[in-house]
């Protein structure tokens, strides 16, 4: 999403990368990139040089589907947890994503987790006003308000889907219409009045096929945002870090290198 599928979210800090992993959307609620490279590790023992980090990526998103940066860049093109219905149309708009792809993938919050400092203060102090978020359902409230105390000193981790966490279905969607959207980027997409989005919120949520079917079209569109070709990028030999001494993102290992075969989305 932030350049592309380029897999640059695997990157480690280094000198002269700042890791996306670390932006504040990622901080503390990113896992299993260990697997990540574990699989590369493999793949590179049978085929170097050839199958991309990217492409693992790709790959590992639709079979962990089926089975149950830049720090920087990722701060400034990442949706806020905050986000207005009208702040994601805008920011997904800028990737060439419409508002139907905006609600479909937002459907993969059926999993993952999220700290609380990212949706605290709809609990305690929605938008200054002293007083919890009126969109957010008062026994959800109850529960969150005990993993997240007001004065806590940790920075406590959630489901982002209450109903199934550990399950790739539609729940995902009839929490929002029972006001139970962990984040307010989640809640706006029901419960923002007029919006475009309720309509497909209902849809997704009443057919859990359409969702999928939806996803689908979605994902493949934002694996096109930023294709690499020809000597663009890299094939990385380790996902956690670039080749050699290159320095960023693009130009590590071109196709003069006869060592190293470059294929498209090459990252």
């Amino acid at each position: 999403y932030i350049q592309g599928c380029d897999a640059s979210v695997l990157l480690n800090n280094t000198a002269t990368i700042e890791s996306e992993q670390d932006a504040t959307p990622n901080n503390n609620s990113l896992r299993g990139l260990d697997v990540v490279n574990n699989i590369k590790t493999a793949l590179e023992n049978i085929c170097p040089a050839t199958v991309s980090c990217a492409d693992i990526l790709a790959i590992a998103a639709e079979v962990g589907s089926a089975l149950v940066t830049n720090r920087t860049l990722a701060n400034l093109n990442l949706p806020a947890p905050s986000s207005t219905v009208d702040e994601l149309i805008e920011n997904f708009a800028n990737q060439g994503l419409n508002t139907t792809d905006l609600v479909a993938l937002s459907g993969a919050h059926t999993f993952g987790r999220a700290t609380c400092s990212t949706f605290d203060d709809r609990l305690y102090d929605f938008n200054g006003t002293g007083s919890p978020d009126p969109t957010l359902d008062t026994t959800y409230l109850e529960l969150l308000s005990e993993i997240c105390p007001q004065d806590a000193t940790v920075d406590n981790l959630t489901n982002l889907d209450l109903t199934t966490p550990n399950e790739f279905d539609n729940k995902y969607y009839s929490n929002l219409q029972n006001l139970n959207g962990l984040l307010q980027s989640d809640q706006e997409l029901f419960s923002t009045s007029d919006a475009d989005t309720i309509a497909l919120v209902n849809s997704f949520s009443s057919d859990q096929s359409v969702f999928f079917a939806n996803f689908i079209v979605s994902m493949i569109k934002m694996g096109d945002i930023g294709v690499l070709e020809g000597d663009e990028g890299q094939i990385r030999l380790q996902c956690n870090f670039v080749n050699g001494d290159s320095s960023g993102l693009v130009g590590g290992v071109t196709a003069k290198d006869p060592k190293y075969k470059i294929v498209a989305q090459s990252k």
